[in-house]
């Protein structure tokens, strides 16, 4: 071999030393991103807005209040000090509020299975997971959409137990496969613990439910010293029907899961427009004193009980009166609750990334990118609805899950922002390269130190020259996503949940969860 040659080859190699470096894990002192990057440049209120907002909120509780309260909460809630009108609405003084807001939990992690999957949303903190309750699963070849199965529960869970900017993971479909409202619980909440370590969010619409699931839950950790030292699971509550009035249903759960030790997401969704009002200041004011009746709701039943601030204000479009999940209008609601959340220094979630579009294409790329982009700059701490969602909230797309990975994980890098000192402006490195070096830094100590620290790189997005696209097959974004997704079903299937509790599992209740199906293929 020619001494040419033989460079080509040492060159060669050290290429693919370096491409081999780069696709390999780094340790979290070295990753470019990172769950819980404290977000908060952007900021859409000023401070005399969010001022107008909680006084518009304090006044609004005060004089409107809520009506459909339920016996038990009525007696909770007066016994604090609400008032009750003679009409049946329940008031909220001010000071009540205020003292609530004083004393209610903060600073509380939300665990995972997997301990290195806790999160710490408070501050600034930004942390994305899924949610939603879809009732569709999309085709992204053909369009087609069909009814969303337990299987697809699973199915999701699974792969965002691999993805590296998804941190939590909050049911994204209904498991329309199951009749029985009991079973669909149940199976909903069976189905996401099965499917990833990371925090779970679910939802139940009767509290017998609710109890059923906590006896499951106490078995997977171990007892319920255990489950209540480490709750993994938290509760969706849509404890209000928007404008100001409480869900009877709803509020009964979240009875059940505060007392049995279960985090709950108070979740405020009205829809600008529609229940509620156009004016997205006074949309912002209700959402605000919807969760603050909400949080006064909690702290009643058991002081310093683990709640998210859930702030998630949908937009309509006001020509049609349909929700318009990837609307600007909705990213400047979502930023603006966390900034409210903030100002009372509570854990705030809220949603984004809800695209319009009924397929994962450039309309659902650019919508969920600047709500990604607002939102997660905005400092939310649990952004809710982020990867997968399609046609505000009615269908589901697993590539859009992937591909919605790379985007979370750019917003992420914006988040991070730029770090400036002495190291990183490096004034030497400059010089060297200016006065004794090659006039370029391709090879500098720097470049080569940051390359992976400073820098992300897309896992589908794709960066190759048109000329090794074209050689490649010339693969879409789509392409790539499938096949990243075929590769994740056909070999992820997590097995946390030891064999023996299991079976204990399948014996006391209704797993409609084929174990079949949460096994490779032999």
């Amino acid at each position: 071999m020619s001494e040419v040659a033989e460079k080509m080859v040492r060159r060669g190699g050290a290429r693919e030393a370096r491409r081999a470096a780069r696709s390999a894990p780094l340790p979290d002192s070295l990753r470019p991103v990172r769950p819980g990057m404290e977000g908060g440049r952007y900021l859409p209120l000023s401070e005399a807005d969010v001022r107008k907002i909680h006084n518009a909120a304090l006044d609004a509780l005060e004089t409107i209040g809520f009506a459909d309260a339920p016996p038990s909460g009525i007696e909770m809630m007066t016994r604090v000090g609400a008032k009750l009108t003679p009409t049946g609405r329940l008031l909220f003084p001010r000071a009540l509020v205020e003292d609530t807001i004083a004393n209610a939990a903060r600073h509380f992690v939300l665990h995972g299975q997997d301990p290195k999957y806790d999160m710490e949303p408070w501050g600034s903190r930004v942390y994305f997971g899924t949610a939603g309750a879809a009732v569709h699963m999309v085709d992204a070849r053909t369009g087609e959409y069909r009814d969303s199965t337990t299987r697809d529960l699973y199915d999701i869970a699974r792969v965002v137990d691999t993805l590296e900017h998804l941190h939590f993971f909050q049911r994204s479909v209904v498991c329309r496969d199951l009749a029985d409202p009991s079973e669909m619980d149940f199976n909903t909440t069976y189905a996401s613990v099965s499917g990833t370590t990371k925090h779970v969010g679910s939802s139940w619409v009767a509290p017998e439910h609710v109890e059923q699931s906590l006896k499951m839950l106490h078995l997977i950790a171990g007892g319920e010293d255990k489950w209540r030292a480490r709750p993994f699971v938290s509760q969706s509550n849509c404890f209000v029907v928007p404008p100001m009035k409480f869900a009877f249903d709803a509020c009964k759960c979240m009875e059940v899961a505060v007392r049995g030790g279960m985090p709950v997401l108070l979740l405020s969704a009205g829809q600008a427009g529609a229940t509620a009002p156009a004016s997205l200041a006074a949309a912002l004011v209700q959402e605000v004193a919807e969760c603050l009746a909400g949080l006064v709701y909690v702290n009643a039943i058991q002081p310093k009980a683990t709640a998210i601030f859930g702030t998630w204000c949908f937009v309509s479009d006001l020509r049609t009166g349909a929700m318009s999940g990837g609307s600007p209008e909705q990213a400047l609601l979502s930023a603006a609750s966390a900034q409210m959340a903030r100002f009372y220094d509570l854990t705030g979630g809220t949603a984004s990334g809800m695209t319009d579009s009924k397929m994962p294409d450039a309309q659902c790329g650019s919508e969920r990118a600047y709500n990604h982009a607002l939102v997660g700059n905005a400092g939310a701490n649990l952004i809710y609805e982020s990867a997968g969602m399609m046609a505000s909230l009615m269908g589901f797309s697993l590539e859009s899950l992937i591909m919605d990975n790379d985007t979370i994980g750019a917003v992420q890098r914006t988040i991070r922002g730029i770090e400036v000192n002495d190291e990183s402006i490096s004034l030497e490195t400059m010089r060297q390269v200016c006065l004794e070096g090659p006039g370029h830094y391709l090879g500098s100590d720097q470049t080569l130190k940051l390359m992976q620290k400073d820098y992300l790189y897309p896992t589908i997005g794709d960066r190759a020259s048109p000329n090794q696209w074209a050689e490649q097959g010339r693969p879409s974004m789509l392409d790539r996503a499938s096949a990243k997704l075929n590769a994740v079903l056909s070999s992820h299937y997590p097995s946390h949940i030891p064999q023996h509790i299991d079976d204990a599992i399948r014996a006391q209740f209704p797993v409609r969860l084929p174990r079949g199906l949460m096994q490779a293929p032999r």
